[in-house]
């Protein structure tokens, strides 16, 4: 059996007023080895680095933009085995709030997984409303967690 591995990834909540006046959310839809994955913004910490410059270079890597005012929001506080991996690979989560210049500069998409065709892993944004079900707005369990809590401290 392989030795235990941990990894440590690092995600972003960027909410702000609908034009309806309801709290959304900033989520990716990806496709990841194959698979369709709504998630929030984020990734992998890189040796070296601390955890506030992860999530600011995921954010500006990924979604174009700069994060400003990064907070932490919460850490995973239970175990969560990789969903991506075969081997033991333990997930630690660390979620951070923060605002961005300019939300105009994000480009998002209306519809899950828009534009996505199937072929290699790809990603796209787009504002999901905090009035869903966890379990109907993200696909990873610590996600799931979060989205509560957002919902709770936001409603």
């Amino acid at each position: 059996m392989a030795e235990p591995r941990f990894t440590i990834r690092a995600y972003g909540l960027l909410c702000s007023q609908g034009a309806d006046g309801a709290t959304r959310v900033l989520v990716a839809d990806e496709l990841i080895k194959g698979m369709r994955v709504t998630k929030f913004p984020g990734g992998g910490l890189e040796y070296g680095e601390g955890l506030k410059e992860c999530i600011v270079r995921e954010i500006r890597e990924e979604v174009g933009v700069l994060a400003l005012d990064v907070e932490h929001f919460y850490t995973t506080d239970f175990f969560q085995q990789s969903a991506f991996h075969g081997s033991p690979l333990q997930v630690v989560s660390v979620y951070y709030t923060f605002r961005v210049p300019d939300e105009g500069q994000i480009r998002v998409v209306a519809e899950p997984f828009e534009g996505i065709t199937g072929v290699g892993d790809q990603e796209v944004f787009r504002w999901a409303s905090l009035t869903r079900r966890a379990e109907d707005a993200v696909t990873l369990p610590i996600d799931r967690v979060v989205w509560r809590m957002l919902q709770d401290r936001m409603g």
